[in-house]
């Protein structure tokens, strides 16, 4: 069946690329969608939301004299159809020409057989609403059970997913891509001495059921991140050594990669521009994007134009290798694309696959004990990074360090330097990588940051 419905998009991308072409496109490019979702939400052990739903689209670019249009539609009749690709021809008139604007050499697109990465996970979708809510119940009463202190819950949330894709381009490339996942997520919350309620989480997600932990323990570890947040403190403004939580770390690598990215590069808003070949992070640091992981988040055997999906790496030792470029970004920084490319409502532009700062040799706890005093930053809060100046400055919460141990939960304080100081100065990297979303990162400290306190 779901052999089928590859086919049959397949077909209607390749339908509607020859329409487009027909009706005078240089180059057309269709990427048509289909999926299921199911999400359900249980709170205080009663079932809170049932959902679930299919989802059908297609979207064409096409590219006419240098001028590109991009159009979608989720109306797949032959009249919805005619329209995606009348509307795409007109909007390309009336666009302005950009001499970069083109599909990637042909000559490089990917052949099959293609890298077989083992992302869907049949098995997933014999989970059913009951089934899905019976977990997630499972899950929050394994919270409440853990402690009595807990008598509250802002719910239970399990979710499924499954997507097919194909793409079809007038260069000579086509192909279909299934993919499955799955998150289990409990929020416990917990009032405090002064009767503020604290609220903690633990979340579980993967490609392949057999491979979600178990409910029980997403409960009783979401259990016990809430209960540590109990009665916190405030601390003195200050220098000191910060530590970031896996959980909180792989957005710190975020930041940093969006600069790296070939539209932020060549559009000149990135303080990695003119950085290539030189010291962005400390000598510990390397950060890989691998799309050819089998069964991770990001990975993918093609780029969204059909290029070969390849292992990129971006910081090697601390130093940056190179930048991720989709063929635009390439033609403007004249050079070649790293097979980057990602593919949305029709747009192109370099992304990343899985994205993975490789981890080192310390365990968390060890990572910990090695540390004299400092702050472990389990939570930031709101947006406050620069990508042009790299300033960093968040609000965190977490724990304090002494000798070696937690101490006590800090909350109210804000975290500040740059983004370049904050890497160059990582001087510790351990070894709890999760590879459970596309950027990923294991917990590491650095050696210098401000705390603005009380």
């Amino acid at each position: 069946m779901e052999q089928d419905e590859s086919r049959e998009l397949l077909n209607l991308a390749a339908e509607v690329v020859e329409r487009a072409r027909r009706a005078g496109a240089d180059v057309a490019e269709a990427s048509a969608r289909g999926g299921s979702d199911l999400s359900t939400r249980v709170r205080l052990g009663k079932p809170e939301l049932v959902e679930e739903a299919g989802h059908h689209s297609i979207s064409l670019r096409v590219i006419r004299g240098h001028r590109v249009a991009l159009t979608s539609t989720s109306d797949l009749s032959p009249r919805g159809i005619d329209r995606c690709v009348a509307d795409a021809l007109m909007l390309a008139e009336l666009s302005e020409p950009d001499p970069f604007a083109g599909p990637a050499d042909p000559s490089l697109l990917a052949q099959p057989p293609f890298p077989e990465l083992d992302l869907f996970d049949q098995g997933l979708f014999k989970i059913d609403a009951d089934r899905a809510i019976e977990q997630a119940t499972i899950a929050e009463q394994a919270a409440f059970d853990f402690d009595p202190r807990i008598k509250l819950s802002e719910g239970a949330t399990f979710s499924r997913a499954n997507s097919t894709s194909a793409i079809v381009l007038s260069s000579g490339f086509q192909a279909s891509l299934r993919g499955s996942y799955a998150s289990l997520t409990v929020a416990p919350v917990v009032e405090d001495e002064g009767g503020k309620k604290r609220r903690g989480h633990y979340w579980s997600a993967t490609r392949h059921q057999s491979e979600l932990e178990d409910p029980k323990f997403v409960g009783q570890e979401a259990a016990r991140r809430t209960l540590a947040k109990l009665n916190p403190r405030k601390v003195p403004t200050q220098e000191t050594t910060v530590i970031f939580d896996a959980d909180v770390s792989r957005s710190i690598i975020g930041a940093f990669i969006g600069c790296a990215l070939g539209g932020s590069v060549w559009r000149k808003s990135s303080y990695l521009t003119a950085r290539e070949g030189t010291e962005v992070a400390s000598s510990g640091v390397t950060l890989i994007d691998d799309p050819l992981i089998p069964r991770a988040p990001g990975s993918r055997p093609f780029d969204g134009e059909g290029l070969p999906s390849r292992k990129n790496v971006v910081v090697e030792a601390g130093v940056l290798k190179t930048f991720l470029l989709d063929s635009y970004s390439a033609r403007k920084l004249q050079r070649a694309s790293t097979g980057s490319a990602a593919r949305g409502g029709g747009s192109i532009s370099a992304s990343t696959s899985n994205l993975i700062m490789q981890p080192g040799t310390l365990s968390r706890e060890e990572l910990i004990a090695s540390t004299p005093s400092g702050l472990y930053v389990t939570e930031m809060m709101g947006f406050g990074f620069n990508a042009l100046t790299s300033d960093f400055s968040r609000g965190a919460a977490g724990f304090w360090i002494e000798d070696g141990k937690f101490a006590f939960p800090v909350s109210e304080i804000t975290i500040s330097s740059t983004l370049d100081a904050m890497l160059k100065g990582i001087d510790g990297i351990a070894s709890d990588l999760r590879l459970i979303t596309s950027i990923a990162s294991p917990t590491f400290r650095t050696a210098r940051m401000t705390i603005s306190g009380s």
